[in-house]
């Protein structure tokens, strides 16, 4: 029977569901205007008025301003809850959508991918809080946020690239707009309530662990390397549809998330989470040697399904170790870690692949990666033994 003096009910089951969802809904409308960018940026960089390496730091930016941008997004959280950040941070998407449609340049497309950063910073945290908010079945839950997430962009990758073909590459950002705009609905059935945080500590610099070390190195070669090499390496390969080919395997990126994340997160429940993260990221580390060595198409497909197992592991692993609402404020600085890697990512790569052995790039980063989730293990054994 539940205690009378507690201010607020237990959080059940089907209403952590129901949350995880919606936050995930407004996320997964929004987030097809920055995917089919990363997708058409780095092959039509003049139709934009900017050059490759211009190119490279606008889809990085995005990533580089959170890492300042996730503290003010915590403290916006923590003062308004879920629903007023999901509203504001949907409207702000479309309108950076509309101006990819409508502006070009780089000073004037910075603004944008600065604005779109923040905007994703607030969206990510809000739904890997809505997903943990409840410890029991967190994994599950969040296998399934990422399949509907993953939703929007499936259907908007392949859509941008035919109307490419067709309109260039532009048009299809008008659409976007309207698309992220549709997230307003699901956003305005999110909770009004503010979960209460704890006072943030004031310490100096300090080493990353293990699981910073994974999470920089995540997004420096799958959310970085990989997807700009996707882009680059395969206009060489085949430049008379690379368009369209890198389109639909970006697609299918997405697609596995709906199909395989879902089954990460219960295998995460049967085997945990830790242990499957290792074993996802070996394997992963394997496939980018490959993909490096020439071997593209099939690797890249490899790359894609071991990813999107990968994807629902995390926000449990940080919730086991930081229980409570102490889970925020701890989620928001592994994604830090995440983007100082994926916003690092296409900037090595725009300035690399154009003058370095893609074997040497990415068997090296393959290498990096191996090691710090050989560490994370270890890590794991430790706490364990503790």
């Amino acid at each position: 029977m539940t205690s009378t003096t507690q201010s607020t009910p237990p959080l059940e089951d089907h209403q952590a569901d129901r949350d995880s969802r919606h936050a995930a809904i407004a996320l997964g409308t929004t987030l097809p205007g920055d995917t089919v960018l990363y997708l058409l940026l780095p092959m039509f960089a003049a139709s934009f008025g900017v050059s490759l390496a211009e190119a490279g730091l606008l889809l990085a930016a995005n990533r580089l301003v959170r890492i300042a941008g996730y503290g003010w997004v915590v403290r916006f959280y923590a003062r308004h809850g879920d629903r007023a950040t999901c509203l504001l941070a949907v409207l702000a998407a479309a309108g950076c959508a509309l101006g990819y449609a409508t502006l070009s340049g780089f000073w004037w497309l910075l603004p944008l991918r600065l604005v779109w950063g923040l905007c994703f910073a607030a969206l990510n945290l809000v739904t890997q809080a809505l997903s943990t908010a409840l410890a029991r079945n967190s994994a599950s839950r969040s296998g399934r946020s990422r399949a509907f997430i993953a939703a929007g962009p499936v259907l908007a990758l392949p859509a941008g690239a035919l109307l490419t073909q067709y309109a260039g590459p532009r048009a299809i950002f008008h659409v976007l707009a309207v698309v992220a705009l549709c997230g307003l609905l699901a956003a305005h059935r999110l909770p009004r309530g503010v979960e209460a945080l704890p006072p943030p500590t004031r310490r100096g610099p300090r080493l990353p662990n293990a699981l910073d070390s994974w999470s920089f190195l995540e997004g420096f070669t799958l959310d970085g390397l990989f997807i700009i090499g996707l882009s680059f390496l395969g206009q060489e390969l085949l430049p008379g549809g690379a368009v369209l080919a890198a389109g639909v395997l970006l697609a299918l990126r997405y697609g596995g998330e709906i199909v395989l994340s879902p089954l990460g997160g219960r295998m995460a429940e049967r085997w945990g989470a830790e242990r499957l993260l290792v074993a996802m990221s070996l394997l992963t580390c394997v496939a980018l040697v490959g993909f490096g060595c020439g071997w593209l198409w099939s690797c890249a497909g490899a790359i894609v399904v071991l990813r999107a197992l990968q994807l629902p592991l995390i926000a449990p692993i940080v919730a086991h170790r930081y229980p409570g609402p102490a889970r925020v404020q701890a989620l928001a600085a592994r994604s830090v870690w995440r983007d100082i890697g994926a916003g690092t990512g296409p900037l090595v790569a725009g300035l690399m692949l154009p003058i370095v052995s893609s074997a040497w790039l990415y068997g090296i980063s393959a290498a990096l990666l191996a090691l710090a989730a050989l560490a994370c293990g270890r890590e794991s054994r430790g706490r364990a033994a503790a």
